[in-house]
């Protein structure tokens, strides 16, 4: 069974987890954030160490190890409950990261919609990233040069997902306006669908 998910999508700092979380709130919808599992992992288990090498330098984990461990934890919260596949809808942050990923997740996912949080403030971007790491104590946020190598890792890797997909399912969303106001424009997209 595929999973019928939204993407969304948009540079580190844009507004995903915040989104996500809000969506996730509402019932018939489930979010899964990859970085959330990543940084849930042991840091002494092998792939916790994995994800520190890889995030410690703005680098993505390797796709195997990442759609592996996407596969467990959705696997987990289905046995537990708390995502329906045949009644909810996946919101889904951070995954796939590349068009490899999204290619191994096609078997898995039937994306109805692409929410891509555009941002034209680079420097709102980096602020943003860096209030983050302080309150959500995200070592992986902290150093300049990790925030700016996740960012040109975001636009060489992450981007070419929004083609793979194609302009059908993609809406544009203005990420520089209030949380609230990005909501309201999903939810006002996501009605006229």
């Amino acid at each position: 069974m595929k999973y019928r998910s939204i993407l969304l999508f948009g540079a580190p700092g844009s507004g995903k987890g915040t989104q996500g979380k809000i969506l996730g709130a509402i019932p018939h919808f489930f979010h899964c954030a990859c970085g959330d599992v990543f940084r849930r992992l042991q840091p002494d288990s092998e792939i916790g160490r994995t994800f520190i090498e890889y995030s410690s330098r703005g680098r993505l984990v390797p796709d195997e190890t990442t759609v592996a461990l996407w596969r467990e934890s959705i696997g987990k919260v289905i046995a537990a409950g708390q995502f329906r596949p045949a009644h909810d809808t996946l919101v889904l942050d951070g995954i796939p990261r590349n068009v490899a990923q999204a290619g191994m997740l096609q078997d898995t996912l039937d994306v109805t919609g692409i929410y891509y949080l555009r941002s034209a403030d680079l420097k709102s971007l980096v602020v943003r990233i860096q209030h983050r790491a302080i309150k959500e104590n995200r070592f992986d946020d902290v150093s300049l040069k990790v925030i700016r190598q996740r960012l040109k890792t975001y636009e060489k890797e992450t981007k070419p997902v929004l083609k793979f997909y194609g302009k059908r399912l993609v809406h544009e969303i203005n990420a520089d306006q209030t949380p609230a106001k990005v909501l309201a424009d999903i939810l006002h997209t996501a009605v006229k669908r």
